[in-house]
Formats: C-alpha cells, sequence, structure tokens
C-alpha cells in the first residue's frame, strides 16, 4: 500500500493486510485502512476514534501522536486524497479487469445498474455503489477490484470542469461511454456546451484499444468524437446508429416499446423504465453489454426484467388506486420535460397531478429554464400542479398558468413538508402523481406522506 501511494510505515507491523479501506471513522469496519480525508472536515481529527474502532491502519498527510493509534500502522503519505487515487488505480491495473466509465448529465446511474444487470450471470461485475462517483467515491469502489472482478461499471460524477479528467485518470477506462449532455449543474458552467467541454473529458488519454460508446441523437456529444483514436459505437434513434430503436410505442407508465437493431440483428424490445431518456439508457447499456460478448436475446430478455434505482422513476401503486411516480432524487430541466413528456403520454389516469421542486445549481438561467419546464406542464394537461421552492419554482408555476393551466389547479409552497401537506389532501383515488425535485428540496417527502395516507 504504501510504495503504491508514494508513502511510507513509520509504525505499527507493515505486514498488516486490510480488509477493506474508509474515509469515515464513524462506519468504519474492523481490520479497514481508513484514510484522514483534509476536505471541510480534516480526518486526521478522527484518525484516533478509527483505531479505537479497529482500524488496521491509518494512512495520513499530517504529524500524528503514531503512540495513540496502536496497534493500528500508520501510513505517511504526501495527501491523503492523491494517495486514495493512487492505490485505486494501482488495483485496477493489478486486476486485470476491463472497466466501463460512464459520464453524461442524466441516466448515468440507470445506465450503470443496466450495464450491470446485462452483464451479470456472464461475469463478475463490480459497481459504484449508489452514486459514490465523485473523487473519493471512484476510488473507493475501484479498491473492491482487489476482490477479483471480471468488469467494473463506474459511473464518474462531476460539477466542475476538471472533475471527469481525474476520475478518468484514476479508472484508465477500456470503455468509455457518455450518456448525453444536458444542462444539469448549469449554473457552474453557464452554458450546455460548456457543460459538453467538461464531460468530454471521458475522452482523455485514449489509445487505439479505447472504445467510445457515443449517443448519436446527442449533437453536442457527437461533435466532440473527432479525433478519438478507438473504436466508436453509437447508439439512439439517429438513422447511423449502430444500436438503434425504431418503431417506438410511448406506453406511459409501461414503459417504451420498440424494435432493437443492432450489427447482431434485430428483435423486439420492451422496457419497463420511463420514458424515452430511460430507452436511451438501455440502448446505451445494450451496446456496451453486446460489445462485451453479450448475446442480443439476453439483452432483451434482461431488459425486460429491469426495475428502476431507488427514487429514480420508481412506480408506487398505493391501495386507493393512486399511482406515484417517484422521481424525487434529483432533477434538472432536461429530465423534468422527459417526465412531463411521460406523463401526458399515460391514458389511464383518473387526473394527472405533479409536485415539482425547485431545481437547484442553475445559476442565472434559473428562472428562464423553469419557465420553460412551467410550458411544459401545461402543455402536459395537468389536473393540479404544486410548486415547491423559492422564486424560480414559483415562476414555474406562474408559466404553466400563462401558458393556459387553470390557475385554480396550480399551487406553490416553500417546503416540501408543506406540499406533502397539500398533496395528502388534494390527491384522491385513481389519480397519477409525479414528483420530482432537486435533491435539496427533499421532494422525497411528498412521497412518503403519500404512502403513509394513501397505503
Amino acid at each position: 500500500m504504501a510504495e503504491a501511494m508514494h508513502g511510507r510505515v513509520i509504525a505499527g507491523d507493515p505486514a498488516a493486510a486490510p480488509t477493506g479501506f474508509s474515509i469515515d471513522s464513524r462506519s468504519i469496519a474492523t481490520g479497514q485502512a481508513f484514510f484522514a480525508i483534509v476536505a471541510e472536515r480534516n480526518g486526521h481529527a478522527f484518525a484516533a476514534d478509527a483505531a479505537r474502532r479497529g482500524a488496521s491502519a491509518v494512512v495520513v498527510s499530517e504529524a500524528v501522536d503514531a503512540a495513540a493509534l496502536a496497534p493500528a500502522a500508520v501510513v505517511q503519505v504526501a495527501e491523503t486524497t492523491r494517495a486514495l487515487q493512487d492505490l485505486a488505480r494501482a488495483v485496477r491495473r493489478q486486476s486485470g479487469a476491463r472497466v466501463v466509465a460512464i459520464t453524461g448529465s442524466a441516466g448515468k446511474t440507470t445506465t450503470k445498474e443496466t450495464v450491470a444487470a446485462f452483464l451479470e450471470g456472464m461475469f463478475s461485475v463490480a459497481k459504484n455503489p449508489g452514486n459514490l462517483n465523485n473523487h473519493l467515491g471512484l476510488p473507493l469502489s475501484l479498491l473492491e477490484l482487489r476482490h477479483g472482478a471480471d468488469v467494473a461499471v463506474m459511473e464518474l460524477g462531476m460539477n466542475h470542469a476538471g472533475e471527469i479528467r481525474v476520475l478518468v485518470g484514476i479508472a484508465e477506462p477500456d470503455i468509455r461511454v457518455w450518456t448525453n449532455a444536458g444542462d444539469a449543474h448549469i449554473g457552474y458552467f453557464g452554458s450546455v456546451d460548456a457543460i459538453a467541454d467538461a464531460k468530454a473529458e471521458i475522452l482523455e488519454g485514449a489509445t487505439a484499444s479505447s472504445v467510445f460508446v457515443a449517443n448519436a441523437d446527442d449533437t453536442r456529444v457527437m461533435a466532440r468524437t473527432a479525433g478519438f483514436p478507438g473504436r466508436v459505437i453509437t447508439f439512439g434513434t439517429s438513422e447511423g446508429a449502430d444500436v438503434k430503436a425504431t418503431d417506438i410505442v410511448d406506453l406511459g407508465l409501461a414503459g417504451t416499446q420498440c424494435r432493437l437493431v443492432s450489427r447482431l440483428g434485430e428483435r423486439p424490445l420492451h422496457v419497463p423504465l420511463l420514458g424515452r431518456g430511460n430507452l436511451a439508457n438501455v440502448l446505451c447499456a445494450a451496446a456496451v453489454a453486446t460489445e462485451l460478448g453479450v448475446p442480443l436475446d439476453r439483452v432483451v430478455a434482461r431488459a425486460a426484467t429491469l426495475t428502476p434505482a431507488l427514487r429514480r422513476g420508481e412506480v408506487r401503486t398505493l391501495g386507493n388506486g393512486v399511482m406515484v411516480v417517484d422521481d424525487s432524487y434529483n432533477s434538472s430541466p432536461s429530465a423534468l420535460l422527459r417526465a412531463l413528456e411521460m406523463l401526458s403520454v399515460h391514458r389511464l389516469a383518473r387526473r394527472r397531478v405533479a409536485v415539482l421542486g425547485e431545481m437547484l445549481e442553475l445559476g442565472e438561467r434559473a428562472l428562464e429554464l423553469h419557465e420553460a419546464c412551467g410550458r411544459a406542464a401545461a402543455a402536459a394537461h395537468l389536473d393540479l400542479l404544486v410548486t415547491v421552492g423559492g422564486d424560480a419554482a414559483r415562476a414555474l408555476g406562474q408559466a404553466a398558468v400563462a401558458a393556459g393551466l387553470d390557475a385554480a389547479t396550480v399551487r406553490h409552497v416553500p417546503t416540501s413538508t408543506e406540499a406533502a401537506d397539500v398533496a395528502a389532501a388534494c390527491v384522491e383515488p385513481g389519480d397519477v402523481v409525479l414528483v420530482k425535485g432537486s435533491r435539496g428540496v427533499r421532494t422525497e417527502l411528498v412521497v412518503d406522506r403519500l404512502v403513509a395516507v394513501c397505503g
């Protein structure tokens, strides 16, 4: 470990063999190595606590009282975050696993989970738990490759330029995947083109043996593929896509069906996940899986059994016939537009209801983008719209009214707790309720209240 991290063992048993790795002293398990990360809180302040909880080693970059950490081994490094990343890269190289790295403005987690689902059974697969996709979560995930996985499926997240470059340098992917370029985190960038430039860091360091899986329907993605030294595989609905959906039928809450066309043949495909965005995610995953040798029939069979990740488009049927679309994990303008489109094509609802939380990190364009979503809410013919948050959320509702939605059907509240009260009081049997918002708005409280009230 010390050699891989360009450090040295300064105390304790150099032969100690950590059973795992942690950056949180509160949840460390006996035998794990603790990294004293210096961030908003300085992890060195918790090194002794980690040792008391059974850490077998403590990785530090500041002076510590080694005796107070005994019997844990102490590894001195120049910088603990970099050391964690260096160790992960070393494990990744020694593992022999093929690494699939996925970035994009939307759909990363669903695509990651779908790729893993398509591969499991043919390969031993490692993947990021949850959304551990940043400069700390990715290396912690890659360290699990020491257990012998054949394929690692890793999502790479960012909200600032340069972050994907760092993650690619750690993961050194064999297959690079770019789902799309959208408006998530646009407040940090100023434009979607700037976001696309930052996402394009996924291509850096590629060689002739690298594979790039790209969204043929996204002009910003395709415009940045020129000069890629390896092989490009495209997915989408565009005529020239290598993995393509044709004859698409939108089924509302039942997902989509289409004909899947690829170099391996054609098959009917049913995707139970909601909306065209998830269809694109499945096409992307199919491109990755078939590149790795998964038969097309297996891809189609597994696709029909897919279920959404927690609070990412889960459909909950409650006791009184209310159907709640729990998409409360996060939101962005482009993702919300797709969700409203899905709701508009669902034909079996008694009423269409949407509880929409404010979308954060949009910067100077917040009002403009919320107003565009308000117009889409009107076009979806909602019977009840509840907006949650500050001025931008209020603007969404006002734009919906200006676009033709009855003002009597639009409510605005500052918090999700109040939105939960409104929804619980207003939702009726047979309604379909879409709940979506940025994580900071906590619209999951609305879902939880409806589940409690409606059973």
